[in-house]
This record gives C-alpha cells, sequence and structure tokens, in this order.
C-alpha cells in the first residue's frame, strides 16, 4: 500500500495510540479507494492521501478525545541510539527524546500535524496545503507558532528540570 508507514506514522502522533492509529488508517484507505474516482490524476497524490486521514481523524471519536496516555508498561519504547557509551548518556538522550515527545503532544492539534508533516515527514508547505486544506501562508504561520510553542515548552520543562 503506497504511503503506509508515512500515514501511519502520522496517525500515531495524531490519535497518540497504536490500536487507533491503524484503525484510522485503515479507515483513510477504505475512503480512498471509495472515493478514487474524485482524484484528479496530476495532482498530489500523496497530499490527497493525507488530507483523508486528517479529516477521517478529525470526524471521529479518536480526534475528538485523542488522550496524552503513554504506558509505562508499553513494548513500544524508543530504541536507545547504539552508540551511547555510558549509561549516563543514555538517560540524558532518553530525557531530551522523552520531552520533545511530551512537548510535541501538549501542542493543540493544528500545530503538531503542520510540524509533523513538514518536519517528519519532510512536506513541502504546497503539499502540507494541499493535505490539510489551508492556504500556503497559514502553514507557514501555523509551522511558525507551532515551533515557538515547542520552544517555550521545551524551555520550561528543562527550567522546571534544573530547579
Amino acid at each position: 500500500m503506497p504511503l503506509f508507514a508515512s500515514l501511519y506514522n502520522f496517525a500515531c502522533w495524531l490519535t497518540q495510540d497504536r490500536g487507533a492509529a491503524e484503525d484510522l488508517v485503515q479507515e483513510a484507505y477504505m475512503k480512498a479507494l471509495r472515493g478514487f474516482s474524485s482524484f484528479e490524476q496530476g495532482t498530489n497524490f500523496r497530499a490527497w492521501m493525507y488530507r483523508i486521514l486528517r479529516n477521517t481523524f478529525l470526524t471521529t471519536q479518536a480526534g475528538l478525545k485523542a488522550s496524552a496516555f503513554v504506558s509505562i508498561d508499553s513494548d513500544d519504547a524508543p530504541v536507545e541510539p547504539e552508540n551511547a557509551e555510558t549509561p549516563e548518556l543514555l538517560l540524558l538522550a532518553r530525557l531530551k527524546q522523552d520531552a520533545i515527545r511530551q512537548a510535541l503532544e501538549e501542542l493543540p492539534v493544528h500545530f503538531r500535524e503542520v510540524i509533523l508533516l513538514c518536519d517528519l515527514e519532510e512536506m513541502s508547505y504546497q503539499e502540507i496545503g494541499l493535505a490539510l486544506g489551508i492556504p500556503m501562508g497559514t502553514v507557514m504561520s501555523r509551522l511558525s507558532r507551532a515551533r515557538k510553542a515547542m520552544r517555550r515548552l521545551l524551555g520550561e520543562r528543562t527550567m522546571g528540570a534544573t530547579t
């Protein structure tokens, strides 16, 4: 299936739940298959699929009730870097990764999705605009505000950790 890994990754960030993300991606593919006749040849297929996924997220309970719950007992813990030499370096890397993940999860969905599409999925502003159904200027302003909010959240975490 085209774009599956990228769509699933985006869905995981939106729903913050792997099961809900799987359901969301499956629903998005079903909608895409049913509505494939509406896809215009020569337009951006990737943006079209992301738009379907996002709209599906926004219209489901998963989108309305996304929680920030992360199980401590989860087998899906982030992989530790292999080149870290000491337990202290591993701990610092993990704390940094956790702080970024937490800050990202605290962002409102409209900021989180722009950062994810730009920085993780490496979509152009134009592709993001097509995927989200917003003008490119709105993409740029949301991205700027989202990054500013991330800096503020991360700054609060580092200030709180040092006091």
